[in-house]
């Protein structure tokens, strides 16, 4: 292939707007020549410095800026490159489009004209940005090429209102049309900004080849078009939120241990929710409450529990003492240690990092933070570790070849060269990383695809149903997954936790810099090499002892008594030197209190408790990485080890879920208090080596400042 047509290929791609087969072929050219790579990171550059001005605030008379970076980045071109230039060009400057189509196809050479290097009048140029618009107005603008108007909502990350659109018309019948529009200036959706109706803006879907990266916005002034300054007030007083998911979760109840003495669930490493908490209180924001999973907020500290013993992949600590929160009651804490292996025995590692490079990702907190938390696991892998990118927007492809872990440099620079823009195909790209993970499948090796998104899917197989069949397919083969998920605005916790969960793997959220090396880098054992699959819990409780219990969380994770014995049945996993926390309040046999109102059974007697000290029997179940047969661990706890309070780990354990309860509005929360939890935190701070459980003092003096304060107290200095 000669310089010309391999540069025409290489600027196709860069605009996404090649045929799968042809992405095969670029990509190609990209991994086996380095002046393609370097042509790339060229247009790039072009596009990034046209591209909206997208940190700046922008004024009316920003065009002539914009004009002059053209011209600018023009004159350095050869002259067969021209053509390049203005294609560039077009794809990532907004212009000032208005109703008459005479006039818009008079921009639009005024446009090319720029891009030849000769004086244009002036073009308004503003920041693309995501968009929300009713569905009604939507079909009514698609199907009749009529404007409609809407708030903007967000102006954070590049124009992502196809997908969106998509997204509320329930999909790909609009991605259709948008498509078949490709050559037509119109389809356009006047819209303005929330809060402040001067200017407007208008977005187009010229050349909307994918849902993302081919929306553009334009200035138009309120004096060209009074009359839609009422239609834009009525939408904007109602301007949508984000639209972040998140799984409703039901606190779990009390239990009569007389009817019901066994509690089963699957053991739970992730830490997600804890991040993801943390982002809202640095944002001066409580979270969610369905963003709350207490287990996750417990487990993201480690706790100084006994090694295993010796050919034992756990120890198990059990604790007993009154709860904080509730004197009448007690708490039982159960924490598992995994063994630490041998560095020096580890298998090689088989790893496909799947990365969304969709145009959802553009932002700083998305795939700019997500490289960076890469590139630092990356310079930990060992010359027997091997690495393959996969990457997913409008299509999926792979762009590197599996890697040793000596040739860093080579994949730090595919990592460098990712770049956003598309839509969201992660079905196919799922697809793809678990074939080539299995296609260098090695034997008795720790084999995992590594996928990286914020969760929001909008092309091919995108619902969570979908995607859980075929990720529960894949791990048949003996390969793990972990999930990292990023950003906000559009962020699915719900799929990722799902996926994470159906793929014998786990899930963290990854907020920050400092996030992305603990999970990537500090803890990067614990992260890629499970020790332990299908890791489940039954508790049978006395009811001598024990009136009644209540797992506090892992509400997603309760399992059917007759699961813990049936080995085909999934569960949790644990990696090396992981630390896994549950915590149960239990209701003492002599207590008054009544739970439910079921009436007495007609045709059975009571079932008479048998006389024990014992209050309870852990058991757990679990199968080596390789193996399909469980193996079984019991342990036993008598009433003489309860306690008067918790101490040191343990109520540092009771605190954190104790302000997740807070956090929840639980009506289990009895008489908790951002007060006592800051006391209790502050004097079990311990060692604390990376700063995350000082860190955890300031989020809950935040929450005890974001949420409501009581009546009645005057405070002096």
């Amino acid at each position: 292939m000669n310089e010309h047509d391999w540069k025409l290929l290489i600027s196709a791609y860069a605009d996404h707007a090649l045929a799968p087969q042809d992405v095969k072929t670029a990509e190609q050219l990209l991994s086996e020549r380095a002046e393609c790579r370097r042509y790339l990171a060229e247009i790039r550059k072009l596009s990034m410095s046209l591209d909206v001005l997208k940190d700046e605030t922008l004024s009316p008379d920003c065009e002539q800026n914009i004009l002059r970076r053209a011209q600018q980045e023009g004159s350095s071109m050869k002259a067969h490159q021209w053509k390049i230039a203005a294609t560039v060009c077009a794809s990532v400057l907004v212009v000032v489009l208005v109703v008459d189509s005479g006039i818009k196809m008079g921009t639009m050479k005024k446009l090319h004209s720029v891009t030849q290097g000769q004086v244009a009048v002036p073009i308004t140029a503003h920041q693309a940005v995501p968009l929300s618009v009713p569905s009604a107005s939507v079909a009514k603008a698609v199907d009749k090429k009529e404007q409609v108007s809407a708030p903007i909502v967000s102006f954070k990350k590049a124009a992502q209102w196809g997908g969106q659109l998509a997204s509320s018309m329930g999909g790909r019948s609009l991605q259709g049309r948008l498509r078949k529009s490709s050559d037509d200036i119109g389809d356009q959706f006047l819209t303005g900004r929330s809060g402040q109706y001067e200017p407007y803006y208008l977005a187009t879907s010229s050349g909307a080849v994918n849902g993302y990266s081919d929306a553009k916005l334009s200035y138009v002034d309120m004096a060209e078009a009074p009359s839609l300054r009422e239609e834009f007030d009525q939408y904007a007083q109602n301007a949508p939120g984000n639209t972040e998911e998140y799984s409703k979760i039901e606190d779990n109840p009390f239990k009569m241990t007389m009817a019901e003495g066994l509690s089963t669930f699957s053991v739970d490493v992730d830490t997600a929710s804890y991040s993801n908490m943390r982002r809202f209180l640095t944002q001066n924001q409580m979270p969610p409450k369905d963003a709350v999973r207490i287990e996750e907020m417990v487990n993201y500290f480690s706790y100084d529990y006994p090694q295993p013993k010796e050919g034992e992949p756990f120890s198990i600590t059990t604790d007993l003492a009154t709860a904080p929160w509730n004197v009448a009651h007690q708490i039982l804490r159960i924490g598992l240690k995994g063994r630490t292996p041998d560095v020096t025995k580890l298998v090689p590692s088989n790893l496909v990092f799947l990365i969304d490079v969709s145009g959802s990702m553009e932002s700083t907190d998305k795939l700019p933070l997500l490289k960076e938390g890469f590139k630092m696991m990356v310079r930990q892998l060992r010359p027997e570790d091997k690495v393959a990118l996969v990457v997913y927007a409008g299509n999926a492809g792979k762009i590197l070849d599996p890697t040793p872990g000596s040739e860093k440099d080579k994949i730090i620079a595919a990592i460098d060269h990712l770049h956003a823009g598309g839509s969201t195909s992660g079905g196919e790209g799922i697809r793809l990383a678990y074939q080539l993970a299995k296609d260098t499948f090695i034997k008795d090796g720790n084999n995992r695809v590594i996928l990286a998104t914020d969760g929001d899917f909008n092309v091919g197989i995108s619902s969570t149903s979908e995607l859980e069949r075929m990720i529960e397919e894949k791990r048949q083969d003996g390969i793990f997954l972990t999930v990292l998920g990023f950003g906000q605005g559009n962020y699915k916790d719900n799929r990722m936790e799902t996926l994470a969960d159906k793929g014998n793997g786990n899930f963290y959220y990854i907020d920050n810099i400092k996030e992305a090396k603990k999970v990537l880098m500090t803890e990067l054992g614990s992260t890629l090499f499970t020790i332990a699959k299908d890791v489940k819990i039954q508790i049978e409780f006395n009811p001598g002892q024990v009136k009644a219990y209540r797992l506090i969380g892992y509400e997603n994770r309760i399992m059917a008594k007759e699961d813990f014995n049936n080995d085909k049945k999934d569960a949790g996993e644990i990696g090396a030197g992981h630390t896994v926390t549950a915590l149960y309040e239990i209701v003492p046999a002599d207590s008054t209190e009544t739970f439910g109102n079921v009436d007495a059974l007609k045709y059975q007697k009571s079932v008479e408790a048998v006389k024990s000290d014992e209050m309870l029997t852990v058991k757990l179940r679990y199968k080596e990485p390789t193996e399909d047969i469980s193996k079984l661990i019991t342990k036993v706890v008598n009433k003489a080890d309860i306690k008067a309070e918790p101490v040191g780990d343990f109520a540092w354990a009771a605190a954190v879920a104790e302000f997740g309860m807070l956090l929840r509005g639980s009506e289990f929360k009895g008489q908790s208090s951002y007060e006592h939890v800051l006391k209790v935190s502050k004097a079990n701070v311990g060692e604390d080596k990376f700063g995350f459980r000082a860190e955890f003092v300031t989020l809950v003096e935040a929450a005890q400042t974001l949420a409501p304060s009581q009546a009645g107290q005057i405070n002096f200095k």
